[in-house]
């Protein structure tokens, strides 16, 4: 049965029973004020879906559309007006589509293509993560033709490409960490000894509060903030990393700003909890060379959930992204696998509160016996919408916080 405190399910829609959602949600807003869901499958045969969520209690699917074949997924988009960025990443190095696409979709029902920017190479599998809320910029942790990782595990740098013109994408910087390149002169970077997922971009996010910096989560590598004041030269300026001793996978930082203080997460990526700890930590920013660690969120103890079956800790928090998006330096909404959705209040930092939680029932048809929540978006008015990672599809929830 589902768990619940201080939230409801408005509505639960199974995206016409293909679901396989992955970490891309994000909400465009037409010039007649429909309210458009947009979402990323994480695999085949589906490629992203959208959703008229004008009602919230009332999803309609109004259209899905396929993948060119099943060794390449679209996990990650982003929405900047009437254009939409994908990301394509595929199986297995050497094959295409690798790249990005960006999409006009000004008529959601008829979405058309602007460009692709290709990503393909010998040592790439394309694009994992996009980063687009500007409409002038795109980030990414993207493979590319010319590079080439020392460990095959550290294949997708910090890409930034020039939108500007949208029919025309260009490359104007890249990054990566020391000595994980070949060529590179510096050490490579210490690794877990068990739980080694790879130094590479994930989440490359950079807010227009603070359009001369990137943050940047490297897996395994840490936190990262890059200076891109010089866009064709980042340059660190600030790392943490507890990874190891922690079993590292550092998915995604959220900075806020007027408080100095940096949210980021640490994915599951294993089956009932066998790599816990997986938390979203909070950090101290005043000084960007010196991060600290203050607190983690807290959670039920993986001794309950983890056994419940499959993946179970932190995955990724609503980002406080330009557009139809909530923004607050205090609630923070995450997603945690079996764990369901759940709220903190993190007004006093050195003793966040859990507030408010939703864990759904299992989807039917599902291959874990738990529902996996993978992403979320909340949109300006409070209203939370969520994604599975299996059969479950889209949940709609409200809270009372």
């Amino acid at each position: 049965m589902a768990e619940s405190k201080n939230m409801r399910l408005l509505a639960h829609d199974n995206l016409l029973g293909f679901g396989k959602m992955g970490e891309g949600i994000s909400m465009q807003v037409t010039g007649n004020g429909r309210r458009i869901l947009w979402m990323a499958h994480e695999s085949a045969p589906k490629n992203y879906t959208g959703v008229d969520v004008t009602d919230p209690k009332n999803p309609k699917v109004i259209i899905q559309t396929d993948l060119p074949h099943d060794k390449v997924r679209s996990n990650s988009l982003e929405v900047t007006g009437d254009i939409m960025a994908i990301a394509y990443q595929t199986v297995g190095k050497g094959m295409e589509p690798a790249g990005v696409d960006l999409i006009d979709i000004s008529t959601p029902e008829n979405p058309k293509r602007i460009s692709f920017f290709d990503c393909s190479g010998p040592h790439s599998r394309g694009v994992h993560q996009l980063w687009f809320v500007d409409g002038e910029y795109l980030t990414m942790g993207a493979g590319a033709p010319d590079f080439e990782p020392i460990n095959p595990l550290d294949d997708q740098p910090y890409r930034m490409l020039d939108v500007r013109n949208p029919s025309k994408p260009v490359e104007v910087g890249r990054w990566w960490v020391p000595g994980t390149k070949v060529g590179d002169n510096a050490e490579p970077p210490p690794r877990h000894p068990v739980f080694d997922s790879g130094i590479r971009a994930h989440n490359t996010n950079v807010y227009p509060e603070r359009p001369d910096r990137a943050y940047v989560a490297m897996l395994d590598g840490g936190a990262y903030i890059l200076d891109i004041s010089d866009k064709g030269n980042p340059k660190p300026v600030g790392h943490w990393n507890p990874h190891p001793p922690m079993p590292g996978f550092l998915h995604t930082i959220l900075p806020l700003f007027n408080r100095e203080l940096m949210i980021t997460t640490d994915e599951s990526i294993r089956n009932e909890g066998a790599d816990w700890p997986k938390r979203v930590w909070l950090l101290d920013m005043r000084n960007e060379d010196n991060l600290v660690p203050i607190a983690t969120l807290p959670m039920p103890p993986v001794e309950e959930f983890g056994p419940r079956g499959g993946r179970y800790g932190a995955h990724n928090v609503h980002e406080n992204r330009p557009g139809p998006s909530f923004k607050s330096e205090e609630i923070i909404f995450g997603a945690y696998f079996s764990g369901g959705v759940r709220i903190h209040n993190i007004s006093n930092p050195f003793q966040p509160e859990e507030i408010a939680y939703y864990v759904p029932d299992k989807p039917a048809n599902s291959s874990v016996p738990t529902a996996q929540m993978n992403d979320i978006h909340v949109d300006e008015n409070g209203i939370i919408y969520a994604m599975e990672r299996h059969m479950g599809g889209l949940y709609i929830f409200e809270a009372d916080i």
